[in-house]
Order: C-alpha cells, then sequence, then structure tokens
C-alpha cells in the first residue's frame, strides 16, 4: 500500500523536528555556560506540535504563542543563528536583543510574537483573526498556549467572542501536563481542555502530540474548517516536555521514572521508525544525513550569535516609538544584508467595512426563545 503521505514531506518533518531539539540543546547549553542570561524555556519533547501544525497551514497564515517560543518560529523559517543572537541579548537578533528567549518576533515569516503574560497571547489572536475577516482575507490565525493559561479569565472572554463572530483562528493548547510544577489535573476542574470549547458552541477536539502526523491531520482540517467561515477551533495538543518548565527548574515535582517513560514516545524517533516502513526508498543513511546537516546548522547559529556584537548604549532610546509613515525595519536586510522582497503588507482599512452583523438581533431573539426566556 503506499505511503499517504510523500517523501518529501517525511523528510522535511524530520528535519525539522531534528533542527528544533538539536537547537533546544544547545541552547539549554549556552544558558549553563552564562551566554544566555534570564528565563530560558526549552521546547524538548513538543516539536511535533510546532511542526505539524506548521506543515498544515499555508505561509502566509498568522501564529502566535506562549513564552516557550523558540520552535514555532523555526517552524516557520525564521533564521537559526538570528534566534540564537536574539537569545544571547546580541544586537544581530530579530528584535536587536531586547525581546531575548520569550519574545521572539519575525514578520518576515508571519509569526507575531511570544508573550510573557500567561494567555496574554489568546484574546490578540482573535484580534487577528479579526482583522483578517475584515479585510476579507481567508488567512487562519493560529494561538499556542499552554494548559495553566486556559484557567485565565482571558480565556474565557476571548472564546466567547470568537464563536460569536465566527472568527478564523485555530487555539492549540500544548498540554505537556504540569503548569509550571504543578499538573494541570490537580488545578482544573476539567483537566480536559478541549471539553471547555462545549460551554461557547464551539469545536473542540484532543490530538495526539507527540504524534506530527497526527498534529499535522488535524491542523489541516481545523485550517480547512476555519477558511470556510464555520468558527474558531480549541485544540488540544498532549505532549510532554522532557526538561524542566524553564531551564532554573530541576523538575523535582516528577520522577525520573515519568520522564523515561515519557521518552519511548519521542516523536523524532517514531516519524523516523514510520518513514522508513514506508514504501519509499528511504534508508537510515537518509536521516543520519539530515541529521549531520541540521547539527551543523546549529553549530553556525552558535557561532554567529557569539560573534555578534552586544547592542550599543544608544539602543536603549530607539525602537520605542514608531513615527508617522516610517518604514519597517526588516531584520534580515539589517543582519544580513539580504533582500526582503515577499515582506507583509495590509491595507489601511480605511476602505474597508465590516461585513457581517456583530451583534445579530434575530440569533439573539431565537435563542432566547429557545432557551425559554421570551414568550
Amino acid at each position: 500500500m503506499a505511503s499517504a503521505y510523500s517523501k518529501d514531506l517525511l523528510l522535511k518533518m524530520y528535519r525539522k523536528m531534528y533542527l528544533l531539539r538539536r537547537f533546544e540543546e544547545r541552547a539549554g547549553q549556552q544558558y549553563t555556560l552564562g551566554k544566555i542570561a534570564g528565563f530560558c524555556h526549552l521546547y524538548i519533547g513538543q516539536e511535533a506540535v510546532a511542526v505539524g501544525c506548521n506543515e498544515a497551514i499555508r505561509p502566509d497564515d498568522y501564529m502566535l504563542s506562549a513564552y516557550r517560543d523558540h520552535g514555532q518560529p523555526l517552524a516557520r523559517g525564521s533564521d537559526a543563528g538570528m534566534i540564537m543572537a536574539e537569545l544571547f541579548g546580541r544586537g544581530s537578533g530579530y528584535s536587536k536583543g531586547k525581546g531575548g528567549s520569550m519574545h521572539i518576533f519575525d514578520i518576515e515569516h508571519h509569526f507575531y510574537g511570544g508573550y510573557g503574560i500567561v494567555g496574554g497571547q489568546i484574546p490578540l489572536a482573535a484580534g487577528m483573526a479579526f482583522a483578517a475577516r475584515y479585510r476579507n482575507e481567508d488567512r487562519v490565525t493560529v494561538c499556542f498556549f499552554g494548559d495553566a493559561a486556559a484557567n485565565q479569565g482571558a480565556f474565557h472572554e476571548t472564546f466567547n467572542m470568537a464563536q460569536k463572530w465566527k472568527l478564523p483562528v485555530i487555539y492549540i493548547c500544548e498540554n505537556n501536563r504540569y503548569g509550571m510544577g504543578t499538573a494541570i489535573a490537580r488545578t482544573s476542574a476539567v483537566p480536559e481542555i478541549h471539553k471547555r470549547a462545549s460551554a461557547y458552541g464551539m469545536r473542540g477536539e484532543a490530538v495526539d502530540g507527540m504524534d506530527v502526523l497526527k498534529m499535522y491531520e488535524a491542523v489541516k482540517d481545523a485550517a480547512e474548517y476555519c477558511r470556510a467561515g464555520k468558527g474558531p477551533v480549541l485544540m488540544e495538543a498532549n505532549t510532554y516536555r522532557f526538561r524542566g518548565h524553564s531551564m532554573a527548574d530541576p523538575a523535582t515535582y516528577r520522577s525520573k521514572q515519568e520522564v523515561e517513560d515519557e521518552r519511548r514516545n519521542d516523536p523524532i524517533p517514531k516519524l523516523r521508525e514510520y518513514a522508513l516502513k514506508q514504501k519509499l526508498g528511504l534508508s537510515d543513511a537518509d536521516f543520519e544525513a539530515i541529521e549531520e546537516e541540521e547539527k551543523r546548522t546549529v553549530d553556525a547559529a552558535v557561532k554567529f550569535a557569539d560573534e555578534s556584537p552586544e547592542p550599543s548604549v544608544e539602543e536603549l532610546w530607539r525602537d520605542t516609538i514608531v513615527e508617522p509613515g516610517e518604514e519597517d525595519v526588516r531584520p534580515r536586510e539589517r543582519v544580513l544584508g539580504v533582500k526582503v522582497t515577499n515582506w507583509p503588507k495590509y491595507p489601511t482599512g480605511q476602505e474597508l467595512k465590516v461585513t457581517w452583523d456583530l451583534e445579530p438581533r434575530a440569533e439573539a431573539e431565537a435563542a432566547d426563545k429557545k432557551a425559554g426566556l421570551s414568550r
């Protein structure tokens, strides 16, 4: 039986997951060497979520994340050296070293930031989805957040609005089972987060976040649903982080045996094993070649970051205000001298108007009747 997936797609997914894993391993190493300061949250173990999602959507779809945000921009195609330089706090980083680990931002690849406020990106994603609908685009917004953020008030306020306006947004809860050091089941009356969608008449589903192909299929279907104007989706990607919450976390709240048991479900060797079983002419040598290439990519990224200059003192006063008519600074042009030709352009909005009823009276009256609230 022929494989359901092409050779190119399987190898692309493997390459990206391996890049994410190797990048994060080296980031952890550089943190212990004192090259990275502040907080640093590694994505090791969760690679299938970002990669499966990214391959299922379009390059021009919007994406936001929480502060565990190195993996998503790498999956989108951001420059590994510039991300590492941002972690190092160097001037050649995407935000000139001013954002650091928790605030990666790459407009060119439609990655609109990691956010340090727990759940802070959830309402922003609804705003971006509203903008897409307002502009009559067929773009989808994808918003990643952790399981603990599902208990924030903004989560519920946003879901009500997103469903009421049928906004094209996919909310992916990366449920790695622990909000910092506390198991989600200890703090939530309903620990199955996808079930919360039902309170808003919203589509909600769980998916195996340790399987990149299952993530790919789930997000692909959800994106089609959103583009068809059917409204938002809450997707709970059940995953597991192999390292602590951050580099400062010894993870003493879980046993070594638990972590070892979860490592048997590692998404990277799982994909490799699957691909080798398909009749695609792949061998171990194909994957070993990819691994060597990505190791060199990450080695080069670390070298680039280490040799990059620290931002000058004058940078403290720059990039605080955008003047009217001021052009965007394109990071890869600024740092690498690469001509960026696909920089996003958006209409001003002045010539547009809302083309749907924001507060539909007929629907409200029908709902009241159904609930027995009116006669």
